[in-house]
C-alpha cells in the first residue's frame, strides 16, 4: 500500500494546479487500470455489439476490422496518456483542453466528454438488459416494455447508490470486475475453441455483404459498397474500446497519479484489444455458419454459446457476462460523475455550486452522481440502442481528439513541461494520426441507420456555438493556471 509520502506528493502537485484535495485518494495503480478496463469491458461492447460487426461484411469485420481499429485506439490512448501524466486532475480531458488549447477548447471538450460518458452509460445499461433478455428470456405474460423500464430504474438506482457511498465500494467492485472480465473472457475463449471441431480460418478475412440482415431488423440498410460496409463494421471495436479516459477522471483518487494514470489508460486499451480479439474470433469460428449467425441479430453470442457449450458451462458464463456488464455501467457512472464534478468545480455547468458538492462523510460528489444517473435514464427513453452507442462513440472520440490536437500545436511551445510518462518525439506524429482517425469515426457514427445521431450531434454543436459566443465566452473562466507555469 502506498505510504503517506506518495499521497502528499500527489496533493502537492494538485495544489500546483490550483485545487485542494477533496476526493478520497485511495485507488492503487491496478484500481486505476481496472476502472478503465471495466468500462471498456469486452464482455459488454464486444458481445452486445458483436452483431454490428458481423452484419456488415461478416468474418472480415472481426478478423481484420477489430485489430485495425484497436491499433488506432491504442494510438489515441498513447497520446492521451502523455497529457494525463502532465496534468493528473479529475477534469481529465477538459482540463487538458483548457490548458493546451484555451478556454473554448476546454469548454467544448468538457461538454462532448460529459455527454459522451452519460450516453455510453445509457448504452451499457440498455445493452446489458437486452443481453439478459436474449439469454434468459422473460417470464410468461410479463410486459416487455414495463419489465425493461423497471429493470433499468433498478440498475441505475443501484449503480448510483454505490457511487453515492464513495470510491471505496466502487473501487472494490471495479477491481473484482477487472478480474471477472479476464477470467470469463479467457474461459469462454478456451471453452469455445475446444468445442469447435472444424476451424474455417478463411472466415477471418472473408468479405461477405450482409447489409439488410437480419431481415426483420437490419443492422445496416441494403447497399452494394462492400468497402464502406467494412468501415461501418468499425463501430464494433470503436464502441467497445471507449471509456479509457476513466483513468484520467479518477486521477485525484489515484496514488502516484502522474505515473499510474497514463499506465492505466494504455494498459486498459491493449489488454482489452488482445483478450477481446481472441474472444470474438473464437465465437466467430464456432458458428455453424456465418449466415446463420447473422440471422440471430443481437442474440448471436448467446446463440453461439448455447449451441457450442454444455449447459453446465454455458449458463454460468452467460450469467457472469451479465454481471460484468452491470459492473461496467457502475464504473461508467463513476467516470461521468467525476467529469461532472470537475467541470462544475470551475463553474462550467448550470447549478455548478450544487454539482460540485462533495459529501463530507463519503468524499463522493453525490449530487453529480445522481444527476448523471437521471440524465442517463432520460436518454434511454428517447433513443434506440445502436443510436445511443453511435452517439456515445462520436461524442467521446470528439472529446479525445480536441485536447490531443491542442497538444499537437502546444507541444514544445506553451506546453514544455512533461510528466514522468512521455512519448518523446513520437507524440506529435501520433497526435496527428489520432486526430485524423477521430474525424473519420465521426463520419461513420452518423451513417444510416444511425442518422438520428446527425441532429443530436449537429444540434449540440450548433447550440454550443450559440451558448459560447452568447454567454460563456465572457462568463466562463476555465480552470486555474498552474503555479509558475507557462503552459497557458
Amino acid at each position: 500500500m502506498p505510504g503517506p509520502a506518495s499521497m502528499q506528493e500527489d496533493e502537492h502537485l494538485l495544489r500546483q494546479f490550483g485545487y485542494e484535495q477533496e476526493l478520497a485518494r485511495r485507488m492503487s495503480g491496478f484500481s486505476n487500470f481496472a476502472i478503465s478496463f471495466s468500462i471498456i469491458c469486452i464482455l459488454a461492447g464486444g458481445i452486445t455489439s458483436f452483431h454490428v460487426g458481423l452484419c456488415s461484411v461478416g468474418g472480415a469485420s472481426i478478423g481484420l476490422g477489430w485489430p485495425l481499429v484497436c491499433a488506432f485506439s491504442l494510438v489515441v490512448a498513447l497520446t492521451m496518456a502523455q497529457v494525463a501524466s502532465a496534468f493528473p486532475t479529475a477534469g481529465g480531458l477538459y482540463h487538458w483542453g483548457s490548458l493546451l488549447g484555451g478556454r473554448a477548447c476546454g469548454w467544448c471538450t468538457a461538454w462532448f466528454n460529459l455527454c459522451g460518458l452519460i450516453t455510453v452509460l445509457a448504452a451499457i445499461n440498455v445493452g446489458a438488459w437486452d443481453f439478459i433478455v436474449a439469454t434468459f428470456g422473460l417470464p410468461a405474460g410479463m410486459n416487455p416494455a414495463l419489465a425493461k423500464t423497471v429493470a433499468l430504474v433498478v440498475l441505475l438506482g443501484g449503480q448510483a447508490a454505490l457511487n453515492h457511498y464513495g470510491i471505496r465500494w466502487t473501487t472494490r467492485i471495479t477491481d473484482f470486475s477487472g478480474w471477472l472480465i479476464l477470467a470469463i473472457s479467457t474461459i469462454l475463449t478456451v471453452a469455445v475453441v475446444l468445442a469447435t471441431s472444424h476451424f474455417e480460418w478463411s472466415r477471418l478475412w472473408d468479405f461477405q455483404n450482409f447489409s439488410g440482415h437480419p431481415s426483420a431488423a437490419p443492422v445496416f440498410p441494403r447497399q452494394d459498397n462492400v468497402f464502406w460496409l467494412f468501415c461501418l463494421g468499425f463501430l464494433l471495436p470503436a464502441y467497445t474500446i471507449t471509456g479509457f479516459d476513466a483513468s484520467a477522471h479518477t486521477s485525484e483518487e489515484t496514488v502516484g497519479a502522474a505515473v499510474n494514470v497514463p499506465r492505466g489508460i494504455v494498459r486498459s486499451v491493449w489488454v482489452s484489444a488482445v483478450f477481446g480479439w481472441f474472444m470474438i474470433v473464437a465465437l466467430l469460428l464456432a458458428m455453424p455458419s456465418i449466415s446463420e449467425g447473422v440471422d440471430q441479430g443481437a442474440a448471436v453470442v448467446p446463440w453461439v454459446m448455447k449451441r457450442s457449450l454444455p449447459g453446465w458451462l454455458a449458463w454460468p458464463l452467460l450469467a457472469g457476462i451479465a454481471v460484468a456488464q452491470v459492473c461496467c455501467a457502475l464504473a461508467a457512472l463513476t467516470s461521468a460523475s467525476r467529469m461532472m464534478f470537475a467541470f462544475a468545480r470551475d463553474g462550467g455547468l448550470p447549478f455548478s455550486r450544487s454539482l460540485r458538492t462533495v459529501n463530507r462523510r463519503t468524499q463522493s460528489p453525490s449530487i453529480a452522481v445522481w444527476t448523471c444517473a437521471i440524465t442517463c435514464g432520460a436518454m434511454i427513453v428517447l433513443l434506440r440502442y445502436e443510436t445511443i452507442a453511435a452517439i456515445g462513440t462520436v461524442f467521446l472520440y470528439l472529446s479525445y481528439v480536441l485536447p490531443v490536437a491542442a497538444g499537437f500545436f502546444a507541444y514544445g511551445r506553451k506546453w514544455k513541461r512533461m510528466g514522468p510518462w512521455s512519448l518523446g518525439g513520437w507524440y506529435r506524429p501520433l497526435a496527428a494520426i489520432a486526430t485524423l482517425g477521430c474525424v473519420f469515426l465521426l463520419v461513420l457514427g452518423v451513417q444510416p441507420p444511425n442518422q438520428q445521431a446527425v441532429p443530436v450531434v449537429g444540434g449540440m454543436a450548433v447550440l454550443m456555438v450559440i451558448v459560447w459566443f452568447g454567454l460563456e465566452r465572457r462568463r466562463f473562466r476555465g480552470p486555474p493556471v498552474p503555479e509558475g507555469d507557462d503552459r497557458g
